[in-house]
Parts: structure tokens; C-alpha cells; sequence
């Protein structure tokens, strides 16, 4: 059969799999994404309250050069589908009224606010914390996070034992912070990263500290909010002849012998295929959700390897005081029983920071006119929601722990039930089965998390893997790679 008339199925519409149709598109093969939901982007999602359409999935964009080059590939640019423009302040922090710090684009800035904030030694400190994060950025750019999965020993021989050993792998984020700041709230604050992982910082590799380098690089508004980003790939791979059937759920992928071949929808309609790529969290496929034939195309997650979830309010509300960016954090007093409620309690957490993503304001340091705002809160929590549902009373206590810590540091938001979506770990598991509401697939806990997650190849031939609970992990940016590096899998191996 000629390449150019290969079948393909892409199952989800995530950014992964909106990459992959999009790659595949590009090599001449005839693609189809089928996607339960109304419209495009998996966990980059929107919630309408009233009319307003909000941001409900992830909200800092930054690697903006991996969707420039394949807009490119594409004979397109970004630009023309998505208007962006470079944030000034990556993000602003909050510990208490009055107390607060700026991390900014410009590395010479940050250095000085960290100055003014906790003295010329942690300024000092900081500068040297950028380097060895730049380092170990540019350590597995290409030998880890672009290459197809890598074992221990692959990684070695691409990146050499010098640079490996420089990363720190078997160090936690928590101790190689320890060695650069001593002032705990810097810990705190770039510990952080561990979450942009689903993970705890208390576990979590040191090589984590890569991500300060991420954002440092650049972190982009979207115009219209992050989810014109998943309907811009979508106009890109229909430009390029994918075809995309929303509102069609995937019941069972089927074989051919040993083979996929195809899919069953839940209507009980029959589409054949010469390769199927299942862009979901891969415990839905250990699960049986889409069919007992392909269970063992993964390795199960268990239950206690999850990574974070979330309780999230979207709100449209009026604030008051605290001058709010479009990425603002309010850091808890205890960070370490934070993620001790989380991992080890399995509860949601007693004094919880929490993350405000203001989507009306930019990163002007400006109070914007009293007008109602798009707002989303977010508390991390445990990725529980199949097996042991947070009680209403549980939620409501974690409600006023998140806004009385609003309040402390200044911000008070004026709260209607009727402009408000609450959603929980169990809603996380409706919208992503098998997960338990785990929002970045398995905890990236010591050194070996990394070399779990599975490649584009699952062990069922025919059937390929793509999402942020695959090789490279979680992320927009890695869950654009791991399209590509399934779109590249399937080529190589036709």
C-alpha cells in the first residue's frame, strides 16, 4: 500500500493529538481525529458562565518556538491564527499584604527584585540557581525531551555521564533549592515548578529546575484565551485535509490479529485504520476503556503514582485590592504539610496555596477599571476522584481556607453561585477516565518517573501513544513533542 493512502486515527483531540493529524496530514496520510467532546483541545479547555467563555485547563504558554516551527512546516505562521504577545512579568507572588515579589522576562530585573525582597546574597544566589537551570535545559533539550523515549542507559550515551551527573537527578528539587537560597520563601516559590509536573518539590528530581529556565525564556499571552490555540491547530490540520469528528466516542480499538486495525464507536459504527494513535491518559487504556483487547498496550499506573489534581472555581467576579496580573500565586504558610495532605493524607490540603490566573488583566502592574472578571482559582489536590470522592463538606471547608487567603493578602473577590463553576477531582475523572482526576499523569517522583512513562510505541503494533502522560510529560509544549515524536514513530516504522 502507498504511503500516501496509510489510514490513520487519531483518538482525542488534545494538543497531541492535534499535532500528530497535523504531521501525519503533512507526510501525505489521510487523517481523521475522533473526539468525544464538542470541540477541540482535551485538557485545554473552556467554561461558559453567562456568556463568558473562561480558560479551565492551562493557562501559561511558553516554548512558543515548537508551534512556530510546525505553523511553519505547514507553509503558515502562528501569528496568522493566534494573536500573542510576550509577558514583561512571567508571574507575581504573594505571601501576605505587603509581601510580595515580580519574576520578570528581563533575568537583570528578576535579579533585582529578588535583591530588594530578600537581600544582594539571594540575588546573588538567584543568578547562579538561573545558570544550572539554563544547564540542565540545554542538557536534555535534545538528548531527552525531543528524542523518542530514552532508557538510562540511551540518555548516557547522548547526553554523556559529565552533563547527567550535573543535573542532579537523584537530588529532590526541595535539597538542591536548599543549596541555593536560604531564604524560605525563594524556596517556596521556585519549588513551585515540581506542580508544573503534577508533582510534589519534597520528591521531585532537581532536574525540575529546568522549567525556571522555560519561563524564563518567555511566557506568551493568548488573545481570546489559551483555547484559541486548540482551534487554531485544528484550522491548521483541516487546511491540510484532516477531518475531525466531534461528539464520537471511541469504545473499543480493535485488532487484527495482533494488530490495531481500527476503532468501534459507541454508536456502533466501524472505522478501519492502518494505524490507530490513542491520544489519552494512558490508565485509560490499562483501564479496558477502550477495549480489554488493548489493556496490555501500557503499563498500569497505580493509584498512589498519580499526579496532581486540582479544585478549581471559575468565576466572573469583581476584585478589590490586591493588584492582580494575569498570573498572580498566594503561597500557603505550610508548604511541606501542603503536599503531605496531598501525597500522603490523600486529602485536599488544610492551608492550600493557591494560584489565581486573572484573564482580563495582563502582566501591567495596572488595577483595570471595577468591572466584572474572568478569573480561575486553582488548589492542587488528590487525584482521587475514582476512588474516594472529596465530601461537599470537605470542598466547602477547602472554599474558605482558598478565599480567607485571598483575603490575608489583599484580593477580595465578591463570589455569586450563579457565576461561579466549581470542578472537582471526581468532575476531572468524568472528563478523563481512569485518572482519578490526575491532571499530568504519573508523578514525576524520583530519578526512574521519567523512563516510566511510555513512548509513541505501545506494545500492541499499529497502536501508537501521544499526550502528556507519555514521553515527554506534561505540558503544552511536551505534549506537542510527544505528537511529534509519534507522528515520527509512525513514518519511521511504515
Amino acid at each position: 500500500m502507498a504511503a500516501h493512502s496509510k489510514k490513520v486515527l487519531v483518538i482525542g483531540a488534545g494538543v497531541a493529538g492535534l499535532v500528530t493529524a497535523v504531521e501525519l496530514a503533512l507526510r501525505g496520510l489521510e487523517v481523521t481525529v475522533l473526539e468525544r467532546a464538542a470541540t477541540p483541545g482535551g485538557k485545554l479547555r473552556e467554561v461558559d458562565i453567562g456568556g463568558h467563555r473562561l480558560d479551565a485547563g492551562p493557562t501559561v504558554f511558553t516554548l512558543r518556538s515548537i508551534f512556530e516551527e510546525l505553523f511553519d512546516r505547514a507553509g503558515s505562521s502562528l501569528d496568522a491564527h493566534v494573536v500573542t504577545r510576550p509577558a514583561d512579568i512571567l508571574a507575581r507572588h504573594a505571601w501576605s499584604a505587603g509581601e510580595g515579589l515580580d519574576l520578570h522576562a528581563d533575568l537583570q530585573r528578576s535579579r533585582d527584585a529578588i535583591g530588594d525582597f530578600a537581600g544582594a546574597e539571594e540575588a546573588r544566589r538567584f543568578s547562579a540557581f538561573a545558570d544550572e537551570a539554563r544547564r540542565i535545559y540545554r542538557t536534555l533539550d535534545a538528548s531527552f525531551m525531543r528524542a523518542q523515549r530514552p532508557g538510562p542507559i540511551d540518555l548516557v550515551r547522548r547526553a554523556g555521564v559529565t552533563d547527567l551527573l550535573g543535573i542532579r537527578p537523584f537530588s529532590t528539587l526541595w535539597s538542591a533549592l536548599g543549596g541555593h537560597f536560604r531564604d524560605p520563601r525563594l524556596r517556596q516559590l521556585f519549588g513551585r515548578y515540581a506542580t508544573y509536573c503534577g508533582s510534589s518539590p519534597y520528591q521531585a528530581p532537581a532536574t525540575l529546575m529546568l522549567v525556571a529556565h522555560v519561563e524564563q525564556s518567555g511566557v506568551w499571552l493568548i488573545e481570546g484565551g489559551m483555547h484559541r490555540l486548540a482551534l487554531a491547530l485544528a484550522a491548521l490540520g483541516a487546511q491540510h485535509g484532516v477531518r475531525y469528528r466531534y461528539g464520537e466516542h471511541v469504545s473499543e480499538i480493535l485488532l487484527n490479529g495482533k494488530k490495531a486495525c481500527g476503532v468501534r464507536l459507541a454508536s456502533g459504527e466501524q472505522l478501519d485504520a492502518d494505524v490507530v494513535i490513542a491520544n489519552t491518559d494512558v490508565a485509560a487504556l490499562a483501564a479496558g476503556h477502550l477495549g480489554a483487547a488493548v489493556r496490555h498496550a501500557v503499563p498500569a499506573v497505580a493509584p498512589a503514582a498519580r499526579s496532581l489534581s486540582a479544585l478549581t472555581w471559575n468565576l466572573v467576579a469583581h476584585t478589590e485590592g490586591f493588584p492582580l496580573l494575569r498570573h498572580t500565586v498566594f503561597f500557603s504558610g505550610n508548604y511541606e504539610a501542603e503536599f503531605d495532605d496531598i501525597f500522603r493524607r490523600r486529602r485536599l490540603p488544610e492551608a492550600p496555596t493557591v494560584y489565581v490566573c486573572a484573564q482580563d488583566r495582563d502582566d501591567a502592574p495596572l488595577q483595570p477599571e471595577r468591572a466584572a472578571e474572568r478569573l480561575l482559582v486553582l488548589v492542587n489536590a488528590p487525584a482521587d476522584g475514582d476512588r474516594a470522592p472529596i465530601a461537599a463538606g470537605d470542598i466547602e471547608r477547602c472554599t474558605r481556607h482558598t478565599f480567607r487567603l485571598l483575603e490575608r493578602c489583599g484580593l477580595h473577590v465578591e463570589r455569586r453561585a450563579d457565576a461561579c463553576v466549581t470542578t472537582t477531582p471526581g468532575d476531572f475523572e468524568r472528563l478523563f477516565p481512569a485518572t482519578g482526576g490526575a491532571l499530568y499523569g504519573e508523578a514525576s517522583h524520583g530519578w526512574r518517573a521519567s523512563f516510566r512513562r511510555p513512548g509513541a510505541r505501545s506494545r500492541i503494533p499499529g497502536l501508537y501513544l501521544a499526550g502528556g502522560s507519555t514521553h515527554p510529560g506534561p505540558g503544552i509544549p511536551m505534549a506537542a513533542l510527544s505528537g511529534q515524536l509519534a507522528a515520527d514513530c509512525v513514518m519511521a516504522d511504515q
